[in-house]
């Protein structure tokens, strides 16, 4: 686990009660030791353990390959159309527990599917746990759908038919995720033109566990309009620039990056020289629990990494409702509590 950031008092408690929007997420990824125990009770057959210990060390992974080995290991727990609805509802529970007012929660239906979840039925609990969510918790979700890359080309053409076919208003985005090495981004150009045709956003996974010409191919090639981690975009200058005069976000997730071992230490993060290049950044958390981690954390480590005060906190989090897909009402609304948000001794 990442050192604790060297965040003052004062500021972690402002960023604990700043509203955020949250735009790196995965849904499965974002089940923590409590939901992830439940689903472990409910299909004891599996590997995951229940014990949140055992959970602990279960969660520590060797390299990206071990991540997602582990990974698709908790996917397997999400087994019924309930298992989706709770998982659901529940990462948004915890969600609004960080005063995320908005998220767009990446979901991958297709290894949902493949378990033998009907895709209308997924889609059916997700939609029922998101008006949930928006009605109980004041939570305002969106949807992501998201290739798995490691399963190929079937699963692109899988889940754009679900996106197509059986896509519901809360669908914004198009995204690609899983491994990069072996998963070269331009056999998904196809996928990603059609999504954008139809109207959804380009918000691939690119440049984390593989080089800048992945960032390359996700802009040029899939029309990326947001990039998730980028984090070897600052190995090419001139991709640098290109991303900042065009204001294309890196969704950026720095625990994320130290527990995959992409990045070897904090203070060797790329943010910084991200953001001085001119580059838009926001700030996420990824896999939260199973990188040991949270959205509030993430703040208070971009903050340290950044050199950020209150106002600078500010800043980034409406960055990420800049960069959002939220309708205008919900983003005005949110923007409007972020400034308006106080420290704890006032404004």
């Amino acid at each position: 686990m990442p050192p604790i950031p060297r965040t003052r008092p004062e500021l972690s408690t402002f960023i604990a009660g700043l509203p955020k929007a949250e735009l790196h997420v995965h849904h499965v990824g974002s089940a923590s030791p409590r939901i992830v125990a439940e689903l472990a009770g409910r299909h004891p057959d599996g590997p995951v353990p229940r014990d949140p210990a055992d959970l602990a060390r279960y969660f520590t992974f060797t390299d990206f390959a071990h991540f997602i080995e582990v990974y698709l290991a908790t996917v397997d727990l999400v087994r019924t159309p309930d298992d989706v609805r709770m998982l659901t509802y529940e990462v948004a529970r915890e969600l609004a527990g960080q005063q995320v007012r908005y998220a767009e929660l990446t979901m991958t239906p297709y290894t949902s599917v493949v378990r033998g979840i009907a895709i209308e039925a997924y889609t059916e609990a997700i939609e029922d746990a998101r008006v949930g969510a928006e009605r109980d918790l004041g939570v305002v979700l969106r949807w992501i759908y998201d290739v798995p890359g490691e399963s190929g080309l079937a699963a692109a053409d899988a889940t754009l038919s679900y996106a197509l076919e059986h896509r519901s208003d809360a669908l914004v985005g198009f995204g690609l995720g899983g491994p990069e090495i072996g998963v070269p981004r331009p056999q998904f150009e196809p996928h990603f033109t059609t999504a954008r045709a139809a109207g959804l956003h380009s918000v691939p996974h690119s440049g984390e566990s593989t080089g800048p010409q992945s960032v390359w191919d996700a802009l040029t090639l899939l029309g990326a309009e947001r990039v998730g981690h980028g984090t070897s975009s600052v190995q090419d200058p001139r991709l640098l620039v290109h991303l900042a005069e065009h204001g294309i976000p890196l969704e950026v997730c720095p625990t994320s990056n130290i527990a995959t071992r992409v990045v070897e230490r904090l203070d060797d993060h790329p943010i910084r020289a991200m953001r001085d290049a001119g580059v838009v950044v926001t700030v996420h958390s990824d896999d939260p629990p199973m990188f040991g981690t949270t959205l509030n954390r993430e703040y208070e480590i971009a903050a340290d990494l950044l050199r950020l005060d209150e106002q600078g906190v500010r800043d980034l989090a409406l960055a990420a409702v800049d960069a959002s897909f939220a309708p205008a009402d919900v983003a005005d609304r949110l923007s409007r509590e972020i400034r308006e948000h106080a420290g704890p001794y006032g404004a």
